[in-house]
Order: structure tokens, then C-alpha cells, then sequence
């Protein structure tokens, strides 16, 4: 990990942390049979592959973890979110339409965190040039691979190399 963690990471949902568009891939409401998700189709719903392992990582090292997607399936979302049992490493989360940068300042109000100790993924380039103007270090999430522990370190690396900069 890098030697300047964040405080807060967040992450988008959509092509961020699943590879879909929860609203128009999907069919819900979702249920769980086993270790595995489906759709009222009885399509299977995936998450990224190092996702759990990227938010236990975080989880582990003491990083505070969250979530916000401009989905208008907020109810959709949350359930999946559940189903996957992420709910377990989230701290923040927040899951309705409009600009990500209303999220943030929800989440430097609530946490009282400061938006240039925040690290952030998300699939988007309008989102990340919105929160980059924040002073969030944020990064493009390619939507074909999605978060893994490679695209973490990566953030972490960005970040690191930001606070030290004088």
C-alpha cells in the first residue's frame, strides 16, 4: 500500500464496481441462491472479479470506504449492495441522480473529511474532472476491467505522490 493513505475512498458503482448499468442490464428485484446472484431473468449478476478484495483490503487498513452512484435505481443499487454483502466494508453511502460533487459534500459534511484526503474511482470522465476541481484525487475507472487491486494501488500511488507535493 502507499505511505500516504487516504481518509476516504469512494467508489462509483456502475462500470466502476459491477460490470453493468444497474438500471438498464439488469433485471430486478435480485435474490441470492447460495454465494450467487440472479435477476427475476435468471441472469447471474457479477460484481469485478478483485473487487471483495480490494474493499477488505481498505477495510483492513483502517481506510474508511464509499459509495456514489447517479443511479436512478437507488433501490435496485442498495439491494445488490447488500446481496454482495459490501454493506459489511461501506461507511458512506450515497446513491441518487445528479452531480457526484453533491455527494462528496454530503460525505465532508457527515465525515468532516477534507475533499483533498479523499481518493476516488469512477468510470466517467465527467465525474472525475467535476471532483478533480474539488481537489479529490481521482481516478478513470476503464469500464472492460473495472476496479482491481492493480487500479487501487494505482489511486493510492496518485495520491500518495499528491500530499507529498508541497
Amino acid at each position: 500500500m502507499a505511505s500516504s493513505l487516504p481518509s476516504l475512498v469512494v467508489f462509483d458503482l456502475d462500470y466502476t464496481l459491477w460490470p453493468f448499468w444497474v438500471d438498464t442490464h439488469t433485471r430486478p428485484p435480485f435474490k441470492k441462491i447460495g454465494d450467487q446472484i440472479f435477476d427475476t431473468a435468471g441472469k447471474k449478476i457479477n460484481c469485478y472479479p478483485e473487487v471483495p478484495q480490494v474493499l477488505e483490503s481498505l477495510k483492513n487498513d483502517g481506510v474508511l470506504i464509499g459509495i456514489a452512484s447517479r443511479t436512478h435505481c437507488v433501490k435496485e443499487a442498495k439491494q445488490l449492495v447488500e446481496l454482495f454483502e459490501w454493506h459489511k466494508f461501506i461507511t458512506y453511502s450515497e446513491i441518487y441522480p445528479g452531480s457526484k460533487v453533491n455527494n462528496f459534500n454530503r460525505f465532508h459534511e457527515e465525515a468532516g473529511i477534507a475533499f483533498e484526503d479523499m481518493l476516488f474511482f469512477d468510470d466517467e470522465h465527467r465525474n472525475i474532472l467535476d471532483l478533480k476541481k474539488l481537489g479529490v484525487t481521482s481516478i478513470f475507472v476503464n469500464h472492460d476491467h473495472g476496479v482491481s487491486l492493480s487500479v487501487l494501488h494505482e489511486g493510492l500511488r496518485q495520491f500518495s505522490s499528491k500530499k507529498r507535493k508541497p
